[in-house]
């Protein structure tokens, strides 16, 4: 064997260290287990580099932008820089502009405050919610979900090319779903907009953390992602893309930061010049550290080579998905079949079984968590479900209204910190659950199906 096979098969073969990776949980049954986090999509857990990376600027922390002490000044060159890392991770055009916000859902709901006036908007119904409702305040159009990537395609084209040619435009898309793990077809879906008119702007909450993800090869307007889900979850998120719409905008928050200048009128009131900079968008303190993780994630996971990266995880979503398949009372869900290509993200129902307690099951009894509802996704989740159940069920599920108790999905997934133990355990313990049943009673509590005490 290579010098270089060797190195590959070792990369393969080892996650990249995390944060609670040691912890150990209770059992209900007795006894201890080291915890296995398989809910990496809704918060991944800190790459250890990013923690340390964190600390050791903790001592140093300092007002970003607004003081002439060190501190200060040094806290604003890392603030810039972590802004120039970001911008050089995506891949993003000279001229675009890197602003930090919260989280993705942040990001889209400033950029939907930032759509010239007329626009016209095109989101298909599968999208998470962060991508699907900030819109509702604009010329909307929901697109029905497709069944193949192509059909995406097609059904994107058939609706631009029934708009307003003259009106600007905009479509918003997933890149990976939080709920199939599946890949859309971002490219195709850019060049679609961009023949008809319209720019698009991709929610790669649930693609940066899986794959490269870059502006200009993927030919999109805007990208929006969130720290927390990159393995940086310290409250911010990115909205990185095209100035023009950014900059003709009111600033998204009105504050200090964002204003170039504030004098009186004569008529007693205040006018304000904005800022035309990312900062125009950034008022108030910003959250320094934040900013720096998601740098410092975004540093961890190059120099760590996403071609490895990328293999690791395929080979884990190979053993769940085979796992999974040994058990005919499982079904994972999907919109574009079983040979579509996806991330670490997979969700799926069990015949027999309220989704609530099969949960609740894996944690109090084997120590794994995992995440049941509707995924901030209850169109989607609804379509793939392909019913409209009226039964309570033993636990109902936290998200669902009344009526519909047991409208809900099971939902594993994991990522560059997953170590294969962690995936074994939970394909042994579905085959368990399914064959033996739960070996502890379960009741609802406060919306949550909890163990029996």
């Amino acid at each position: 064997m290579s010098v270089s096979t060797a190195a590959a098969d070792q990369s393969l073969c080892t996650p990249l260290p995390v944060l609670g990776r040691d912890v150990t949980v209770p059992l209900i049954t007795g006894g201890e287990v080291t915890y296995a986090a398989l809910d990496y999509a809704a918060s991944a857990p800190a790459l250890q580099r990013v923690w340390d990376d964190v600390a050791a600027y903790a001592p140093y922390y300092g007002s970003v932008h607004r003081g002439a002490g060190y501190l200060s000044q040094l806290s604003t060159d890392l603030f810039e820089n972590a802004r120039r890392t970001v911008a050089e991770f995506l891949g993003c055009r000279a001229g675009d502009q890197v602003v930090f916000t919260r989280s993705t859902t942040d990001s889209l709901n400033l950029l939907a405050r930032a759509i010239p006036a007329g626009c016209q908007v095109f989101v298909f119904e599968t999208e998470h919610h962060a991508s699907l409702l900030p819109w509702q305040h604009a010329d909307v159009t929901y697109l029905d979900a497709p069944r193949t990537p192509g059909q995406a395609v097609q059904t994107l084209e058939r609706a631009l090319a029934d708009r307003d040619p003259y009106g600007p435009a905009l479509v918003c898309v997933t890149g990976a779903s939080n709920v199939t793990g599946e890949l859309w077809p971002v490219r195709e879906l850019a060049a679609a907009a961009h023949a008809h008119g319209a720019r698009i702007v991709l929610d790669a909450a649930q693609l940066a953390p899986h794959h490269p993800v870059s502006v200009t090869d993927l030919d999109v307007d805007w990208i929006a992602f969130s720290g927390h889900k990159l393995y940086a979850p310290f409250g911010s998120g990115v909205l990185a893309g095209r100035a023009d719409w950014l900059q003709a905008a009111e600033a998204y928050l009105a504050g200090g930061g964002a204003s170039r200048r504030v004098t009186r009128r004569e008529d007693g009131g205040v006018a304000v010049e904005w800022h035309d900079t990312a900062a125009r968008h950034e008022a108030g303190s910003p959250n320094v550290i934040g900013a720096y993780a998601i740098a410092a994630a975004c540093k961890a996971l190059t120099e760590a080579g996403w071609d490895s990266l990328v293999a690791r995880e395929q080979h884990l979503i190979a053993k769940v998905r085979a796992g999974l398949a040994e058990v005919p009372e499982v079904r994972v869900l999907s919109l574009f079949g079983d040979d579509a290509p996806r991330v670490g993200v997979l969700s799926f129902v069990v015949d027999g079984w309220n989704s609530s307690h099969f949960a609740a099951a894996l944690s109090a009894e084997y120590g794994i968590g995992v995440r049941d509802g509707l995924f901030c996704a209850h169109p989607l989740v609804r379509t793939l479900l392909g019913t409209d159940p009226q039964t309570q069920g033993e636990c109902g599920a936290p998200e669902a209204a009344p009526g519909e108790k047991s409208l809900n999905a099971i939902r594993v997934s994991f990522g560059a910190g997953t170590p294969d133990e962690h995936v074994d355990r939970f394909v042994n313990a579905v085959r368990e659950l399914v064959r033996d049943g739960a070996k502890w009673q379960y009741r609802t509590e406060e919306g949550r199906c909890v163990p029996a005490v």
